[in-house]
């Protein structure tokens, strides 16, 4: 083939560029993320509510098929659902609670359990408290006498401070849900058609159709999942003796939503407390090493058999999201950044220019056939 030949091919090829990075576009995401900063009080209720919304439309539109009106479905379900969650908090805040007020006598017997640790750590610290009266005695001077403090507020006066921003931010999460429910797709295509012409508003509402319906099938697999962990975990720690037993499963439930963290913090907290209530270091090994076994298939064996691997995310970006979200939003951003990547690859998956966004999103396989598709595709972008 000659060069003029090689040309025509190469120029009815479409080329991959990566998109280019300009100063106001550098703009533009610092500006979000200052607003995203700055505003969340106001945007955190709105994003739960999109979550919550996408979750739970797949039950109301089957209501609805059912000839039952959508205003109807839409109340139903949010009430049945938010009547499970004050459910599951009530039955865990009296053992909770009971935990919480003795996590000083908690502490101390881990202290003088594992005394090796305990010791090397007093020792740091009187290194520490040592240095810090060299550098005092070294200081002319007698210390400033402290200011005067500011009367106390009122325990009542401090209920209404903090109580009237969360139950306003409760009662904006309630009401966005139950629009977007009763809304529904007729809403989604009202609001898209204001923007964009009929053809765009048709493919835009149909890609907000499959996010909604993958968003909403993941995460009703993943709370299916999580309440057989849950109740696994439980009748574990039972069989082991543990305290409270289902109270330690209802949290290795919970936390399971939050990837990697969530089941660390499960283990390092159910070892804490065998190591508190048993005597021996088998037993406290043996309670660890059952929940480990549990979340081992859990994560390896029933998540990947249910939920499959076309939603699986980067592991990197999963821990840079909730890094970000929590830094941003706190525990609302730990539990919105799953979704937004899953949602962000449900959209590149069904974008005619999203291949770039799945390659970026998608879990990090290291197989020989995964390797070559990457490498071809590097080599397209140059």
């Amino acid at each position: 083939m000659s060069a003029a030949e090689s040309q025509l091919v190469s120029a009815d090829k479409p080329v991959l560029r990566p998109p280019a990075v300009t100063t106001g576009k550098v703009i533009l995401w610092g500006a979000l993320g200052l607003l995203f900063y700055e505003a969340h009080s106001a945007l955190i209720p709105v994003a739960l509510a999109l979550l919550f919304g996408l979750i739970l439309s797949g039950p109301v539109e089957a209501l609805h098929r059912k000839r039952v009106p959508r205003s109807v479905s839409a109340a139903l379900i949010l009430i049945l659902a938010l009547s499970a969650i004050v459910g599951t908090v009530a039955v865990v805040w009296t053992p909770a609670q009971a935990w919480l007020a003795k996590a000083p006598q908690t502490t101390a017997i881990v202290r003088k359990k594992i005394r090796p640790v305990a010791l090397f750590m007093n020792r740091l610290d009187d290194l520490r408290k040592n240095a810090g009266s060299m550098a005092g005695a070294k200081t002319s001077g007698s210390p400033a006498p402290a200011a005067a403090g500011a009367a106390e507020e009122s325990a009542p006066a401090l209920i209404v401070d903090v109580g009237a921003p969360v139950i306003a931010g409760v009662l904006a999460f309630i009401i966005v849900t139950l629009f977007l429910l009763t809304g529904g797709p007729p809403m989604m295509a009202r609001m898209t058609a204001a923007f964009v012409d009929n053809l765009n508003a048709s493919h835009v509402l149909r890609i907000i159709e499959r996010v909604r319906a993958e968003v909403g099938h993941f995460y009703l697999i993943t709370t299916l999942i999580n309440i057989a962990l849950g109740a696994a975990t439980g009748v574990a720690m039972m069989a082991w003796g543990m305290p409270t037993p289902f109270l330690w499963g209802a949290l290795a439930a919970l936390l399971n939503y939050i990837p990697y963290a969530g089941p660390i913090t499960t283990l390092v907290v159910i070892t804490l407390v065998a190591v508190v209530s048993f005597d021996t270091l088998g037993h406290s090994l043996g309670v660890a090493g059952t929940y480990v076994a549990i979340a081992a298939i859990e994560g390896q064996v029933a998540q990947p058999l249910l939920v499959g691997r076309r939603m699986e995310v980067n592991p990197l970006l999963i821990f840079l999201g909730l890094w970000f979200g929590g830094l941003f939003w706190g525990i609302a951003g730990i539990i919105l950044a799953t979704p937004v990547l899953v949602g962000l690859k449900v959209i590149a998956e069904n974008s005619k220019a999203g291949k770039p966004m799945m390659e970026f999103l998608g879990p990090n396989d290291q197989t020989r056939e995964r390797d070559a598709k990457l490498k071809k595709f590097a080599r397209r972008l140059d």
